[in-house]
């Protein structure tokens, strides 16, 4: 094995595990990926939890506790997601110490049902921060309309946020802009600012899913010539714009309070295309102050043939640029694309979430006490 991985953590990229199961937990697994391939972070989403809850290793005896206190299914999920959250937040503690907070942090988000009901998002980020009860929980609130307010009200009593499912450039910055609104919320509240952090999850491999699906529908020799481009250019735009926020009059104050920026954090990086490199959206986002947040294939690939050359993201903002226009030229419009792939991807994770209730009650009824 390379050590591709180290040098991707010594060019200021952080490496988060993008997967949690109870047997990763007990088994040792997680502490060993801290140990050896650099991991400082996990992140969870309904899909990994309902994979995880499913496949059920680990979980039997607290279904049949919860079955036999008779708890609604909704309960009982969000006692076993937020019990495997709090064992890996427990985990990745010396890591948090490490870093003053930055990392060593364990994602869950908010129930994706609510994911266009501000009032009842920011209910619920509160409860799951009461809940795991670990000051290096992030809670996950999706970029949509609802919920960048939301976001906001969450920094603002000093709870740290990842947001999620973000896909466009201008929701970026509207999540960026959230953030902000939020520290000074917090300030204002005389809360310490130093100890809230946030990461703005943006959306990868989608984002090339999408645009080379109608790109084949094109068929040119233009459209051929256009594809596997579109996600990185998406990325380092964002990149960009993350550097102009964080470079402001608005962010100087908050600087000066010891806020902390907002990290942009590279999601959706297992490549779908087999005909691109596996480590794509891993070789060619390093930059510094990131996030890569990788299924565990993805983390193995980068080990073994990862090629980390430096900055892959700074001095590329031109073509990033050119390679969206060529997309516009073809007739392929950009805010039809994002606006379907966050639809979709608030569609997705509420169907995981449903299957999660539904097989998570399933166990609930083969495991209740019979009456008397």
């Amino acid at each position: 094995m390379t050590d591709a991985l180290k040098r991707l953590s010594d060019e200021g990229v952080a490496i988060w595990l993008d997967d949690l199961s109870r047997k990763r937990i007990t088994s040792g697994n997680l502490a060993e990926l801290i140990d050896q391939s650099h991991v400082v972070g996990v992140t969870t989403n309904p899909s990994i939890f309902q994979k995880a809850i499913s496949q059920g290793d680990g979980y039997e005896q607290q279904l049949t506790d919860l079955a036999a206190r008779r708890v609604t299914v909704e309960e009982a999920v969000r006692m076993i997601t937020t019990a495997d959250v709090r064992d890996a937040a427990d985990i990745l503690r010396p890591v948090f110490d490490a870093t003053g907070g930055q990392d060593g942090r364990v994602s869950i988000e908010v129930d994706p049902r609510l994911a266009h009901n501000t009032l009842a998002t920011t209910a619920e980020a509160k409860q799951l921060a009461w809940l795991v009860d670990r000051p290096n929980t992030l809670i996950k609130i999706p970029a949509t309309k609802a919920g960048l307010p939301a976001i906001t009200e969450t920094i603002g009593r000093g709870i740290s946020v990842n947001v999620t499912l973000i896909f466009s450039l201008e929701r970026y910055r509207a999540v960026m802009d959230a953030y902000l609104a939020g520290l000074e919320k917090a300030k204002a509240a005389g809360l310490d600012l130093s100890k809230i952090h946030s990461v703005a999850s943006f959306f990868v491999s989608r984002v090339d899913t999408e645009i080379d699906k109608r790109l084949d529908a094109i068929g040119s020799d233009e459209a051929k010539a256009a594809k596997g481009k579109s996600a990185l250019a998406n990325a380092r735009l964002a990149y960009e714009a993350y550097e102009e926020v964080f470079s402001s009059d608005r962010w100087a104050p908050l600087d000066k309070a010891q806020a902390n920026k907002q990290r942009p954090l590279w999601a959706s990086t297992g490549v779908k295309d087999p005909s691109l490199k596996d480590t794509l959206y891993v070789d060619d986002l390093v930059a510094p102050n990131t996030v890569n947040t990788m299924p565990e294939a993805t983390l193995e690939a980068v080990a073994d043939h990862g090629e980390i050359t430096g900055n892959t993201v700074a001095g590329g903002y031109d073509q990033a640029r050119a390679d969206l226009d060529a997309i516009k030229k073809l007739g392929i419009s950009y805010d039809d694309v994002v606006q379907v792939l966050e639809d979709e991807g608030v569609e997705k994770f509420e169907a995981s979430w449903n299957d999660l209730l539904k097989s998570t009650e399933a166990e609930l009824s083969r495991l209740a006490p019979s009456e008397g």
